[in-house]
């Protein structure tokens, strides 16, 4: 896991190196809404994209984690398939249930099922290196879906721009990422990890969460500013040292946003003595965005090493797909 979390900066090379030579042709139709469908490692790019793009794309934009799609989807909705293995079972019943329903459909994979599905129906399919776990190949998630935002006009022109700047900032920054990632963990080890940060990065606190349950095998919950602020904070009023508060500090929260941040650290540091902040680093909320998953990848090894654990293994996983595989 050390060496896939290093190879984050040249995944985003290569990444980028596919999106140019990838041509998404326009949908024929009017595209109303877009839907992206993505189980844990590779479907939280979608959520991570979609709210880079939110201030820039004309329609809604869904992030779908379930079989099936809502009602509402039809021959105008645009629906991306993102399974790093192919085989995803949910992703695959959904873009089947899209496929019905007369939608626009991309895929983005390694292979497996999702390939033959779209080479079967003649839907567009965006192929990247495969054979690691989906949560090490995030990098190709996120540049290959802002790439379909950009080319099909959903996106920021300076989208992938934005991500070759996060890359060098991560390279630059590298030392002290991982000097900043082993102080934290420390603080972190032996608690439950709570993890906040302003609604604009919903998508990196789960992205943080997952990690810390597969890489480091740890619970821990997430939560986003202002709306914690209307049910959580009052929950911390039970709060203790079993706890560890995990801050990211972005710099570009509104002024009544950063005073609730404020406040919410004020108030969790009146209830545990572990509350710790990660400043994130960056002009953009794509190169924050990056800088952040880079640091908290690193978090979550380190915590891992720390419980001298294995951050590879996820044995349950895989129990629980041969036991869902048993079903006719």
């Amino acid at each position: 896991m050390e060496k896939l979390i290093q190879e984050f900066s040249s995944n985003i090379s290569e990444a980028l190196e596919i999106a140019a030579k990838v041509t998404i042709a326009k949908p024929t139709g009017e595209i109303r809404n877009i839907v992206v469908c993505g189980m844990g490692g590779s479907g939280i790019g979608g959520k991570i994209v979609s709210q880079w793009v939110q201030n820039y794309c004309p329609v809604p934009v869904l992030f779908v984690q379930e079989y099936a799609l809502p009602a509402f989807i039809d021959k105008h909705s645009l629906v991306i398939g993102s399974s790093y293995s192919g085989n995803t079972e949910e992703t695959l019943f959904a873009l089947e249930d899209a496929k019905q329903r007369g939608t626009t459909i991309i895929g983005i994979c390694s292979g497996g099922s999702l390939e033959q599905f779209c080479k079967t129906n003649n839907y567009p399919c965006i192929l990247v290196p495969g054979g690691n776990p989906p949560r090490a190949a995030l990098a190709f998630s996120l540049v290959q879906l802002s790439n379909i935002f950009l080319q099909l006009g959903y996106g920021q022109k300076s989208i992938l721009d934005e991500i070759s700047n996060g890359k060098v900032l991560i390279d630059s920054e590298l030392v002290h990422m991982k000097s900043e990632a082993m102080r934290v963990a420390k603080e972190l080890q032996k608690r439950t990890i709570v993890i906040y940060a302003g609604s604009a990065y919903e998508g990196i606190t789960i992205r943080a969460k997952q990690q810390f349950n597969e890489n480091s095998k740890e619970l821990c919950w997430q939560h986003v500013i202002p709306e914690m602020n209307h049910n959580e904070l009052v929950g911390w009023g039970g709060g203790d040292n079993r706890y560890a508060c995990l801050f990211i500090q972005t710099g570009d929260l509104t002024m009544r946003n950063q005073k609730r941040f404020d406040i919410s650290i004020e108030r969790t540091r009146s209830k545990t003595d572990k509350v710790e902040i990660i400043q994130a680093k960056g002009s953009t909320i794509v190169e924050k965005s990056i800088y952040l998953i880079h640091i908290i990848d690193w978090i979550s090894l380190y915590l891992s090493n720390l419980k001298h654990g294995d951050p590879i293994e996820i044995e349950i996983i895989d129990y629980l797909k041969a036991e869902l595989g048993k079903i006719k």
